[in-house]
């Protein structure tokens, strides 16, 4: 059974020689979001998340909303296990796929077709499964030869339908979105949209972090608002879009 539990989920990050650097500076390199502390020993802490319990099963769409730095992505990357919990408990139960950053593995020196493989074991594909997929992954790109050049070579719309087709290869359990991807090119765009509503459509659970009130309506069931790493409003998307976006 497809699931996701949290309890009590803590996510602490320490700022070191805080005393002898601009903290500012230093906060907006941790990009976490949270709130910033001081604890008993004095060393500066930003807190990322506290105290979040959360419970999701099958059919659940929870769209993540609130101001930037309210800890939306940290929740997103304990969902993904990128973080653990500095305190409490993060249980998934389901194959999760995340979306946050669809160019983690890529290498700039090798090529298209060097990068899928990375890519796609970066993601947790079996070898046999990219073989069965790898043309059909190939062909999406609509790259062509350029597959056969290194990704450094690449523009910029490139380099993200590769990014793109690959991460869009597998259709998971539990899917975690950190906006609504946009592939840029105007002639990849169209296929890639219904690519992508076809795996959210086909997923289990979807956790979507969007500051769009049109597309949380469109995609979720239920809303979660986030506040300075706490939970400020957990409800229906009838509930707590009005009262978020007023």
């Amino acid at each position: 059974m497809v699931s996701i539990t949290l309890t009590s989920v803590s996510v602490e990050f320490p700022v070191f020689n805080a005393a002898s650097r601009s903290l500012k500076n230093r906060v907006l390199s941790v990009a976490t979001g949270g709130a910033i502390d001081r604890r008993g020993d004095g060393h500066v802490i930003v807190r990322g998340l506290e105290n979040v319990s959360l419970s999701l099963k099958e059919g659940d769409r929870i769209g993540l909303v609130g101001h930037n730095g309210a800890g939306k992505t940290t929740l997103l990357r304990v969902l993904s296990g990128i973080y653990r919990p500095t305190s409490g408990s993060a249980v998934v139960h389901g194959e999760c796929v995340s979306l946050i950053n669809i160019s983690l593995g890529i290498d700039p020196e090798a090529t298209g077709r060097e990068n899928i493989k990375l890519r796609a074991a970066m993601m947790g594909m079996r070898p046999e499964q990219l073989r069965e997929q790898f043309d059909e992954i190939a062909e999406f790109t609509g790259l062509g030869e350029f597959l056969d050049m290194p990704f450094r070579t690449y523009s910029s719309g490139m380099q993200l339908r590769l990014a793109f087709s690959t991460s869009t290869s597998i259709r998971p359990e539990i899917l975690v979105m950190d906006e609504w991807l946009s592939t840029g090119d105007e002639d990849f765009k169209h296929k890639a949209d219904k690519r992508l509503r076809e795996i959210v459509d086909t997923t289990k659970i979807l956790v979507l972090a969007s500051h769009s009130r049109e597309l949380l309506q469109k995609n979720c069931n239920r809303i979660l608002w986030m506040e300075h790493g706490r939970v400020r409003m957990d409800g229906s998307a009838d509930t707590v879009i009005p009262a978020y976006f007023g």
